[in-house]
Order: C-alpha cells, then structure tokens, then sequence
C-alpha cells in the first residue's frame, strides 16, 4: 500500500542541499520529514520537522528514526550501507543497501554496467597493498594513459590522479594510500550528459531529459536541457541504458547515471549517484514534477509519471568563490541584479559558512527558447563573476 501524503512520516539519512530540497519536495505533498545528521546547522535538519543529531551507525539514533519514520532515503552515497540494512529490518528503506552498496564502490560499480549490457571506459581493478603490486605489473599498456580513481570516497574529482606510464601509475598508487583503485583508460572527450532515472517498487521506470553538463576541475559548472549537441538517437540510447542499470539493480529511488560521449560518437558510462544530483537541479524549475518529488513518489509508493521538459534551462552552479572577492575579501554576490532577470530562479542551501570550492547554491535559468536561456544565463554569469561562454 501507497504512503500517502497526510499521513505518513519520511525520513532522511544526511543533512545536506540534497536533503533540505527532498524535505521542502515531501512537505509541499503533506508529509512529516525527520532528518538524521550529526552536524547540528545542517541544512536539512534546519527545514525538517525533526533533526536527529546523531552518528549514522549509531543503532540507538537509528532505532529512534525507525520509530518515527515510514519509509527513509538517503540523500549522500556514501551513507553507511550497514545504517540501511539496519533500518531495512524493519522499515522501507529505498534505495536498499544492496544497490547503495555497488554505488560506493567503483570497481563493483564497473562490474556492474559490464553484467547491464552498458559500455564504460576500458579498466583494471587494483586492490589494496601488497596485492595492487601485482595488479600493477598486469595493466595492460593499452590501458595507459589513464585516470587513476579510488575505488571508495571520491567525488568532486577527489581521489583521482592522471597516469601518463607505468611510473606515473605507480607514483600515485602509493600516494592514494595503496587503497583499492580503478584504472580507467583515458578516452577522447567530445561532452559528458547525465540521465535521472526514477524506479518504483513495482518495476516502473521513468527517465527524466537528458542533461548536457560542463565541468570545471572536476565540479560541475553548467547544465543544459534539452542537451543543445547530442541528437535524439543517443539521447534515447542513455535514457535505455540508464534504465538498464537501474533494472539491473533492483533499484528503487532517483539513481543519476553519468556518461560520456567520445569524439567518435559513441557513449559510454562514467558513473552513478544513488540520489538525486546536482545535474538534476534545473527540474525544479523546468519541468512539471521535480527530481526531489519523484524521490518522495518512489520511497512512498505514489505514481510515477513520465517527468515533462516545459521550459528550456541552464542551470549554473554557486560555488562559495562567489561569496570573495579577487582579493579575497567577503562580499555578497549580486543577487538583485540576478534576480531582475528573466526566467532566473535562485536556490540557495541554508549553508552558514561559505568556503572556496563549497556548493552553497544554484541559479535555474528558464527561457521561452532555448537561446533566450542561455542568454540570460550569461548574463547570470557576469554579474556574478563566472565565465560565460561553455
């Protein structure tokens, strides 16, 4: 039976930007949020009915959210899988811990598109110590140059080197800690696109449009939707593989899938985050159900419409730089200006402290036309201090 608005009780694991959009997305429908955080100013916990300030792992704190939960998400994939498999005893729990599980763990994750039928960049796994001296010694040449990525704990483009050769390779073996890694092959890059994939306990699966996005130093800068370079044959080709891997999984929740499409035309797949996701933001404002309602719709139980593009938009990332100046003094950005523009809908997340390199927010800008977006967009750009031109 559905959990239906009014009546029910919804918890979160995490207490981030995330998290505070699915509260504010939960209680627009009607239901009681709770939050488990240990950081006392989280933004979620700041919005949510409740806040539970306490560990992840912590079974009294977990007990207690069970008790007043029913039905939890989790809004960061690094959230212990054992926190969900405790809860999962005797509440709904989506996504599971089993799907969380593949999601933290980059070579399981590879695995795991190879089992979908879904391409990704040619790899080889090295595990951690003694064992990855030998790993390394079997790297196919071919696999070099490449990128070598913590198999654990990065995102941001944290826990990541670029290998040239051998010695490159094992120079930043010994740097990452000699924890487990993944080798990936260096592939030539024409863009990157994601695809939010919603899946329902009962099988349903919706896509939302796929998102062309811009990276700068590893964060995401700018994404676009419709995706202005890809056409409408790999368009659906992402949208079924995304699907697939969610399939795969038995997923249930918002699951973002990341590709790239190489110079050559082809696609393959990056890697996923099992929750909703900064390239999703621009569903806020741009179509008629939000990436953080469909989380609600599919932990509760509710129906899963087909999500539709209204507007087109560009979405740009707030990073804390905004909030200094070239010499380093606090400001505060121009927000007037930005808002007297057309279609330019501002989100900020609560955050109390803003630091270099921190997503403090992000700016949806709506248009009639796709030109008109970006336009708008750019003038975002400079009264803000961004680079306008992507």
């Amino acid at each position: 039976m559905p959990l239906l608005p009014g009546d029910a009780t919804l918890g979160v694991l995490g207490g981030g930007q995330l998290g505070r959009m699915f509260v504010h997305a939960a209680q627009a429908l009607g239901y009681r949020c709770v939050v488990l955080d240990p950081d006392a100013s989280s933004p979620a916990g700041a919005v949510a009915q409740e806040h539970l300030k306490a560990d992840y792992l912590d079974p009294a704190a977990l007990d207690d959210l069970a008790r007043r939960c029913d039905a939890i998400t989790t809004e960061f994939e690094n959230v212990p899988a054992r926190a969900l498999e405790h809860l999962a005893r005797v509440r709904v729990v989506a996504p599971g811990a089993s799907a969380v599980a593949v999601c933290q763990d980059r070579a399981r994750e590879k695995a795991h598109f190879d089992a979908s039928g879904v391409p990704c960049a040619p790899y080889a796994v090295l595990r951690h110590g003694e064992p990855g001296v030998a790993d390394l010694a079997a790297v196919p040449d071919a696999l070099l140059p490449g990128i070598l990525k913590t198999a654990r704990l990065g995102y941001d483009g944290k826990g990541q080197r670029r290998v040239a050769d051998r010695a490159q390779l094992a120079a930043a073996f010994d740097e990452l800690g000699r924890v487990d890694c993944v080798l990936e092959q260096m592939l030539p890059l024409a863009l990157e696109l994601s695809v939010l994939v919603v899946r329902g306990a009962d099988g349903g699966v919706v896509t939302f449009p796929v998102q062309q996005n811009l990276h700068r130093d590893g964060i995401l800068a700018v994404t676009e939707v419709p995706a202005p370079d890809v056409d409408e044959a790999l368009q659906a080709q992402a949208r079924r593989s995304a699907a697939a891997i969610a399939t795969g999984m038995g997923y249930v929740g918002v699951l973002c899938v990341e590709f790239f499409v190489l110079k050559d035309g082809r696609l393959v797949v990056n890697e996923m985050a099992p929750r909703p996701h900064n390239s999703g933001h621009y569903t806020m404002n741009a179509c008629d159900v939000s990436q953080f309602e469909m989380q609600v719709r599919a932990m509760a139980g509710l129906p899963l419409r087909e999500p539709r593009l209204h507007s087109p938009v560009v979405m740009l990332n707030l990073l804390g730089d905004l909030w200094f100046d070239a010499d380093g003094r606090e400001r505060t950005p121009d927000w007037a200006g930005v808002l007297a523009l057309p279609g330019a809908e501002l989100h900020l997340y609560g955050k109390a402290q803003a630091r270099h390199g921190r997503k403090m927010g992000h700016l949806n800008v709506i248009g009639a036309t796709a030109d008109e977006a970006r336009a708008n967009a750019r003038s975002a750009c400079a009264l803000l201090g961004l680079p306008d031109t992507w």
